[in-house]
Order: structure tokens, then C-alpha cells, then sequence
């Protein structure tokens, strides 16, 4: 990993560039107390942004350490390169009109590969780029306002919008930025290497990460390994959820597997906490910031109010949070606080009885927090408005919370059911009493969920990367089950007619009750082009009569299903392999029962997604019924597994549906391949 120390810490700043752009940047700088020099550079101009200019790079009396370059695209390939020689530290690249622009311009391709080479070894941002703020040096290159102050440490954010980094910086949550920064078109230093080195930065506690794409998954496992040896947790907000191998999809899987379900397995493989909203990322940013990874995601959760008691367990429901019953010294210390009046629970509604009192309001929280599940605790609570009501009655919550927190040796969230319900000014003397101010119940619970998790993972084995199948061709079914049959699979006795005159021939051979396939089809059932449960020839050669093909399967009939499984694999550039296992037969797109992960993947993750499934009772023996070998399905996805490695660089898609699993096995009732001759 390159240093980009004098990058992102600068000793001094030089821009180059004499329009509004660039004159923010130095008044920025200024504004922030930066302590090094700043050095405008321009032809002609005597000052920019009111401090004396340089005629050009080489007047300049040091080598710069960042440079912010806020030229017209031609003249910052030049610059770069000049840059480059001198010995700069890096340089940020604001201007427009490379790749993202090739479409308009037809030369934005050749531009952008001039700018690499003009820049070597040093580090550039962007091009298209507004650049990052480090508030923790005060040091901008950024040429537009933003509403962030300086901190000693906080948490580190990178997006590729450069608006939304604007409004990350007006956030009024109480999150402390240590670093804000865009990362433009990518060309040289991607999301995976910025966000490593500014983890690198002992002040930074957490990254937040608003990803478009991840182009380079080696360097986004680097990131995410670097993160977790350093103890430093990562969450994503990850945009785009168009399910783009539809679109040339052969199989079931590809369909249930786009690009959102390879980015969603590829982030908790990671270990990467994923959020579904810009203030979701902002809340768990902020949680991880002051409490750091949860040892387990049991909650204590109070308030006056039962309304807001039920609304904190609805809310709850369908993440992975706990409220744990209350325990014996809980209860205890409870009564003894509160008197027989409130019906005790978790959550808690604390009532009015003790409202004022902070000595027992503090008595109160910490017998909630004492329990031995609890692994933090949020006590829901909003503040009235100051420009039209007073809040002095609530100075006793911060003041009962505080004692609890110290008390416990917890973590605390004062947790504002509506944003606008706890302001900066709370926030900040909550945090002076070492509490923890959280805005909005779900986001709360989404950041204790991730929180919990990310205290709980371990780090992965590396990525399986596919490679790109030539002339991809779809195998027959017979060839395909060939295929997964030498790695383990079990596949049902069959016999094969090449056409229709052969039929009687194999059909004499075959054991019945049989099912008779047409080849060639790749949905089978939807085509007419399948039989079950024929008990003769005779049945057979009916059978074939109304199918559209001359070639075909006899196979043994399956029998005893506890249920029909899909196992499948597609190949997704952006993410690797994507493995989904699921509800199959021909319910598989009307239930939509998937889990997915990326390969290679263990047994116990194997079988932790299959008990996952909404199907999951039906496979452990619902209703006294008979539950499926769990052991064999597990061992036909390690057996898919296998064949996926053996073929890496040239396997598009494999799918089993359905897998039938019965008692005593599981085998691969239907199957399908589609490879290139890569290796052929």
C-alpha cells in the first residue's frame, strides 16, 4: 500500500488555478486554521483568495506536499506531470471532461490514460473530483463551502458524489468527521486504497463508505482486512440495486441473484456493515465511534411512555436485536427504584412516577443496564423545542442517564424518537455526561445490529475470482449432471435416446416409476417438457408424443421429498461468485426464498443459510413429518462448490432445481451449466 501521508496530512498546500474554485480553496483552508503554508499558483494574477500568488510551480519556495489543481483538463495532464517530477506529495484533480465523459467528448478515454501516465507514482484524486476535507489537521483541499468543524479524532466518510460528501458535512448529529473526502473518477486511487490509508490515521475510529461500484475486489478485501487488524469497523451504503445478470440470464439463479445480492454477500462476508439510508450510515458511524464494536446485541431499553415502549420492540422486529428478559437482580433493583406500581419488562416504560427525580431516574437506568445479556442500553427520550418551550425539566435525564452509564461501564444512547427532538446543543451535553445521542428508533437499532455483528466476525478466506468464459455455450442436462457428478453430486439413474427411435429402446432398459424429460430446454416444466411418474414404455412413448424436442431423458422417479431446493452459482464480475440456495421446483420466483454468499463457503455458513429460508421448518420436519438429510444437501452445495473451482475461469452459471431432498439424500433432479471453451 502507497503512503499518501503528505497527501491526506500536509505540511503545506499549493493550488494551482485562479477561478472561484481555487479561491475557495485557499479561504477554506484559512478559515480552518490550517498551519502550514498555502500557495496559490497563477500566471497572472498578483493573489488568489486574498494571499499572494506564485507565477508558476517552480517559483514556489518548497515542494508541496497536497496540491489542489483546479485547471481546465488539458493543462492538468501538464501539471500533474510537473507535479510528478518535483517530487509532490499528490495532487486533487477537480477537473471534468475524462472517462466519465467519453460518450460526449470521444476522447475522454485517451485523456485519462495521458493524466495516469503523467502522474507515475504520485498519488492523484479524482480526475472530476472535488476533493476532502481533513478536520482533524484542518487542512481542505475543496473548493465549495461545508458545515463541518475541526475535531481531535472522529470518523472517516468517502462517496463518489461529490454533492452528497457537501451534505455530509451539514449534518447536525453530533458526529464528529475527522475525514470527508470524494473519490471522482477513480482513475488512480480507488474508495479500497483512500479508505485504507486514512484508517491508517490513529484519530480516525470508523469508515463510512457511500459506494456506485467496486471495481477492484482484491483491494476491497485489503480494505476490509486492514480495517479489522486495526480494529477499525467500516459501513457501506451501497446504491444501486438493478438485478443486472437478468438480463442475460439462462437459469432461476440469475434472477435471484443480481448485482444487489452479490454486493449485500460480498459486504457481510466482509465483515462491512451495510445501511440502507444516508442517515442509517450517519447513525451507526456515530455508534461505532463512541462504543466501538458490542459484544452481542442483547438491549436494555427504556422510556416514560408505553407508546414509545411498543413502538422500540415493533421497531425491533426483523433485525437481528434482542430485549432480553428481565433478570433476577434486574427486577430487584427495579422494584426498589420504582415501587409496585410499574409493571416491569424490556422494554421498559419507566412511567412519570420518578420524572424529575435524577438520583432515581440513575437508579432506575442502572438496574435496566445490570442484566447479563445487556450489552447496551437506550433510553428513548425527545426534547422539546427551546425557541418556543423550555427543556430545564430534563436536565434530570441527563443527568439519571449519566450515573447509569458510569455506573454500568455500558454503553448509553439517549435515543430522539424524531430527529428534530434532540438537538447539537443536547447532543453535546449528553456526550460531556458520556452518553451516546441517536437519532430515530430504527436507525438506532440498525446501528446496534450492525455494531453487534461486526463485533462477531471473523476474518474470511479470500475471494474466488471468476474469469471470462469464451463462446459460453449451455451444456445438456445430461452433460451437466455428467459434470457435477464427478465432484460428488448425486444425480438420478437415467437413461438417455439420442431421438425418437431410440425411446423404446432405453425405455425397455429403464426401472420404473420413471420421469421423462425433453433436452434441450431450459425451463422444462413451462415448456411442456416434462413427465412424472410414467409406470411403463408404453406411458413413455405416449409421453413423448406431445413434447417438443427428439431428444431425450428416462430418469428415476425421486420420491420421499421433504422439499425442492435450488442451489446455483453465477458468475458477477463486480463481486466474485455469487452462491444462492433457495426455495425450488417451480416455486422458486414466486416465493423468492433465497439466501446467497460468495465462494468459497463453509459448511456452517452453508447451513446457516439454509436455516435462514422461510422453508427451513419444512426441512427440519414440520408437523411430525420426516425433515430432510441436512447433511446431504450440505454436501452437494460443497460438491457444486467443487466443481465451480475446478472451472473458475470459464463457468458463467451452474444451477440445480430442483434439488430433491429427502430423508435419506439429496439429489439433482434438474441441472444446468453454461461454460466457455476456455480450457477446451
Amino acid at each position: 500500500m502507497r503512503d499518501l501521508s503528505r497527501l491526506f496530512q500536509p505540511k503545506s498546500i499549493a493550488v494551482i488555478g485562479g477561478g472561484a474554485w481555487c479561491a475557495n480553496v485557499i479561504e477554506q483552508c484559512a478559515k480552518m486554521g490550517f498551519a502550514g503554508p498555502v500557495w496559490p499558483v497563477h500566471p497572472t494574477r498578483n493573489t488568489v483568495g486574498g494571499v499572494a500568488a506564485f507565477a508558476a510551480l517552480d517559483d514556489l519556495p518548497g515542494v508541496p506536499d497536497a496540491v489542489f489543481i483546479g485547471v481546465n483538463r488539458n493543462l492538468t495532464i501538464e501539471t500533474v506531470a510537473r507535479l510528478r517530477e518535483m517530487g509532490a506529495g499528490g495532487a486533487v484533480c477537480f477537473a471534468s471532461g475524462f472517462r466519465e465523459a467519453q460518450a460526449e467528448t470521444g476522447d475522454g478515454d485517451s485523456l485519462q490514460d495521458a493524466l495516469l501516465a503523467a502522474a507515475g507514482e504520485m498519488p492523484i484524486i479524482g480526475p472530476n473530483c472535488y476533493g476532502f476535507i481533513n478536520y482533524l489537521d484542518g487542512a481542505l483541499l475543496w473548493p465549495d463551502q461545508h458545515g463541518a468543524q475541526r475535531a481531535d479524532r472522529g470518523v472517516a466518510v468517502l462517496t463518489q458524489s461529490s454533492n452528497m460528501a457537501i451534505n455530509i458535512t451539514m449534518q447536525a448529529r453530533a458526529l464528529p468527521l475527522a475525514y470527508v473526502g470524494t473519490a471522482g473518477n477513480q482513475a488512480q486511487l480507488g474508495l479500497s486504497e483512500i479508505g485504507a490509508a486514512l484508517l491508517e490515521d490513529e484519530r480516525v475510529t470508523a469508515l463510512g463508505l457511500h459506494i456506485e461500484g467496486i471495481g477492484d475486489l482484491r483491494a476491497f478485501e485489503t480494505l476490509a482486512a486492514r480495517a479489522r487488524a486495526l480494529g477499525k469497523p467500516v459501513v457501506a451504503l451501497k446504491v444501486g440495486k438493478s438485478e443486472q445478470a437478468q438480463k442475460a440470464a439462462v437459469s432461476h439463479t440469475a434472477s435471484l441473484a443480481g448485482s444487489d445480492a452479490g454486493a449485500r454477500a460480498l459486504l457481510r462476508r466482509l465483515g462491512i456493515g451495510q445501511v440502507e439510508s444516508l442517515p442509517g450510515l450517519l447513525e451507526a458511524l456515530k455508534l461505532l465511534h463512541f462504543a466501538g464494536p458490542l459484544p452481542s446485541n442483547g438491549v436494555a431499553s427504556m422510556s416514560c411512555s408505553g407508546g414509545e415502549a411498543s413502538l422500540m420492540a415493533d421497531t425491533g422486529l426483523g433485525r437481528d436485536i434482542r430485549f432480553p428478559p428481565l433478570d433476577a437482580d434486574q427486577r430487584d433493583g427495579l422494584r426498589a427504584a420504582l415501587g409496585p406500581m410499574v409493571a416491569l419488562a424490556n422494554p421498559l416504560d419507566y412511567h412519570t412516577f420518578i420524572w424529575g427525580d435524577g438520583a432515581a431516574m440513575g437508579r432506575t437506568f442502572a438496574a435496566m443496564m445490570g442484566g447479563q445479556e445487556i450489552a447496551m442500553g437506550c433510553l428513548v427520550v425527545d426534547f422539546p423545542r427551546i425557541d418556543r418551550c423550555s427543556d430545564a425539566a430534563w436536565e434530570c435525564v441527563l443527568d439519571g442517564a449519566g450515573h447509569a452509564a458510569r455506573e454500568s461501564g455500558k454503553p448509553l444512547a439517549l435515543v430522539a424518537t424524531l430527529p428534530e427532538a434532540l438537538s447539537e446543543r443536547v447532543a453535546a451535553r449528553a456526550i460531556e455526561q458520556g452518553l451516546i445521542p441517536m437519532l430515530g428508533l430504527d436507525e438506532t437499532l440498525g446501528a446496534i445490529e450492525i455494531a453487534a455483528r461486526i463485533g462477531q466476525e471473523a476474518a474470511p478466506e479470500p475471494l474466488w475470482l471468476p474469469g471470462v468464459p469464451e463462446a459460453p455455450r449451455v451444456l445438456s442436462e445430461a452433460e451437466a449432471k455428467a459434470a457435477l457428478a464427478v465432484h460428488g453430486v448425486t444425480v438420478p439413474q437415467a437413461e438417455r435416446a439420442e431421438n425418437r427411435a431410440a425411446l423404446a429402446e432405453a425405455a425397455a432398459r429403464a426401472a420404473y416409476p420413471v420421469v421423462l424429460k425433453s433436452e434441450g430446454l431450459a425451463h422444462k416444466t413451462e415448456a411442456g417438457g416434462v413427465a412424472l411418474g410414467l409406470g411403463s414404455a408404453e406411458a413413455v412413448t405416449r409421453a413423448a408424443e406431445a413434447m417438443p424436442s427428439e431428444a431425450f431423458l428416462i430418469e428415476e422417479m425421486i420420491t420421499g421429498g421433504v422439499a425442492e431446493l435450488l442451489v446455483g452459482v453465477v458468475r458477477d464480475p463486480a463481486h466474485g461468485f455469487v452462491l444462492t440456495l433457495g426455495a425450488g421446483g417451480t416455486l422458486t420466483e414466486i416465493l423468492r426464498d433465497s439466501g446467497s454468499l460468495l465462494l468459497p463457503a463453509t459448511e456452517a455458513e452453508i447451513r446457516a443459510t439454509l436455516e435462514g429460508l422461510r422453508i427451513a421448518p419444512v426441512l427440519a420436519g414440520y408437523r411430525g413429518k420426516p425433515g430432510a438429510d441436512m447433511g446431504a444437501i450440505i454436501a452437494a452445495v460443497m460438491a457444486v462448490q467443487d466443481y465451480v473451482m475446478a472451472h473458475a475461469s470459464e463457468l458463467d452459471e451452474v444451477e440445480i432445481n430442483p434439488l430433491i431432498a429427502t430423508p435419506a439424500r439429496a439429489v439433482a433432479a434438474d441441472a444446468l451449466i453454461r461454460k466457455g471453451d476456455n480450457d477446451d
